[in-house]
């Protein structure tokens, strides 16, 4: 069975001036996913310093043309229309439909989404004038937000029926947990959907916060 090509785009304006190991992750998950339905991954506003030495892993995808990253923008993008751009808000009035999907070709996320607690990056985005939706009262992190937001407008899901696991606990070691502040979607196993190799990052984090 062929896979039906959306070629949506997902533009992230990233929103620090530099690129941690947690945000690698994130991009190359959502660059991969994102690729197998025919879409691409936006990387906008990097520091002109930050898109001219860009970490490896996100390197291979920009040669793949998985992953567009540049200095620019998404308002100054010229493929990019702006009637057809939806901005994913956490304080928008409407929340995404499976419908949008023929309204938009283009959905703007403000990184990090994921922060604890949260801040309103997003309202750095709204000067752009951009239709907004939201996808539900929870925070997630970018590639969760992404993903869901895949869900609804490219396989016709509704918000309300994709599988969720609220703010889940994360084994460490034998004796050490934690609880993740976000939501996350079900995958297959049962388990929360994270990045390939965030858990072991999570994990090295935590290691670090107990030298002393």
């Amino acid at each position: 069975m062929s896979t039906i090509s959306t070629g949506k785009c997902y533009v992230v304006e990233h929103l620090e001036p530099e690129m941690g190991e947690w945000s690698q992750l994130e991009y190359t998950t959502i660059s991969t996913e994102c690729a197998k339905t025919g879409g691409k991954l936006y990387l906008t506003s990097l520091p002109p310093s930050l898109l001219g030495n860009l970490p490896p892993r996100l390197d291979d995808h920009t040669i793949s043309g998985r992953l567009i990253a540049t200095s620019t923008e998404v308002s100054q993008l010229s493929e990019i229309k702006s009637e057809r751009v939806c901005l994913l808000d956490p304080t928008a009035q409407t929340d995404l439909q499976p419908e949008d999907g023929e309204i938009f070709d283009a959905y703007v996320f403000g990184g990090i989404l994921g922060d604890d607690p949260p801040r309103d990056r997003t309202s750095e985005l709204r000067r752009y004038g951009y239709q907004g939706r939201r996808l539900g009262p929870k925070q997630m992190t970018t590639d969760t937000a992404v993903r869901v937001t895949r869900m609804v407008v490219e396989d016709k899901l509704p918000l309300d029926k994709i599988p969720y696991v609220d703010f889940p606990e994360l084994k460490l070691s034998k004796h050490e947990s934690t609880e993740m502040p976000f939501r996350y979607v079900i995958g297959e196993n049962g388990q929360p959907i994270m990045p390939e190799g965030m858990v072991e990052l999570i994990k090295k984090d935590a290691d670090k916060s107990f030298d002393f």
